[in-house]
């Protein structure tokens, strides 16, 4: 069992959001940049959130149910096959103030041994290495629980995670489990994960969407930082989204 409690927390608290107002944050959400290299994302000056999970996990789902957008985070009918980085900027008015990057799902059989040991040592070298990143969304299929891969993704940031790192384990799908099944999901799952937040999520039945949205603001606009510090930070250029 992967232990990942988090570093005592200081200061304040961040500002509490209405959720209306966060959800209209995450629907300024909009495409920034896609990699197939760690190396070639841009250095990023606000805080970065990162969606990881499992092929099939229901990732991009969430992201584009988060965002209120039906096509941001692309869905491949071929699960596993999808090997990019994908970086989404938020920020109203055309300000960047967070960051959302979608990493590929892992754990597909169908993908090649050689694919998926690339894949995992480019991610965990993102997990490990990347500034500026403030959170992890790791999407778990509850009828299926937090498995070996997942575990190995857990031991992989907590490091990270004892040192601030903020952690959220999102159950996703929660509408094909009855109210009994979610409660014991819930409370394994939180033992799993050691100390990060646990939340059910549904985008059928929009369960947690709400919340979510508030959790993620709340991790992109610390209570530490000036008044309006995060709308006058340093934000990266968008370039126009690749011609298909």
């Amino acid at each position: 069992m992967t232990n990942l409690s988090p570093a005592p927390a200081t200061g304040t608290l961040p500002p509490a959001i209405d959720a209306k107002l966060a959800m209209g944050w995450m629907h300024t959400a909009r495409f920034l940049t896609t990699a197939a290299q760690l190396h070639h994302l841009p250095d990023i000056t606000v805080p970065e959130i990162a969606f990881v999970g499992r092929s099939n996990a229901g990732k991009s789902t969430c992201i584009n149910t988060l965002t209120q957008q039906k096509q941001l985070a692309f869905a491949s009918k071929k699960p596993g096959r999808t090997q990019h980085i994908n970086l989404f900027a938020l920020g109203k008015q055309g300000v960047t103030d967070a960051v959302l990057a979608d990493l590929p799902g892992y754990g597909y059989a169908a993908v090649s041994r050689s694919d998926k040991q690339r894949w995992q040592a480019v991610m965990a070298n993102y997990l490990v290495s990347r500034q500026g990143l403030t959170g992890i969304v790791l999407l778990c299929d509850p009828r299926l629980g937090m498995t070996e891969l997942d575990e190995a993704l857990l031991e992989v940031v907590r490091p990270r995670v004892e040192q601030g790192l903020k952690f959220l384990v999102l159950l996703t799908k929660a509408d094909k489990l009855t109210r009994s099944e979610q409660a014991k999901v819930l409370s394994i799952t939180r033992l799993q994960a050691g100390g990060g937040e646990v939340k059910m999520f549904s985008a059928l039945k929009k369960q947690g969407v709400d919340e979510v949205a508030q959790l993620l603001w709340q991790w992109s606009h610390p209570a530490t930082a000036p008044a309006g510090a995060a709308a006058n930070a340093p934000a990266p250029e968008e370039p126009e989204p690749p011609q298909p």
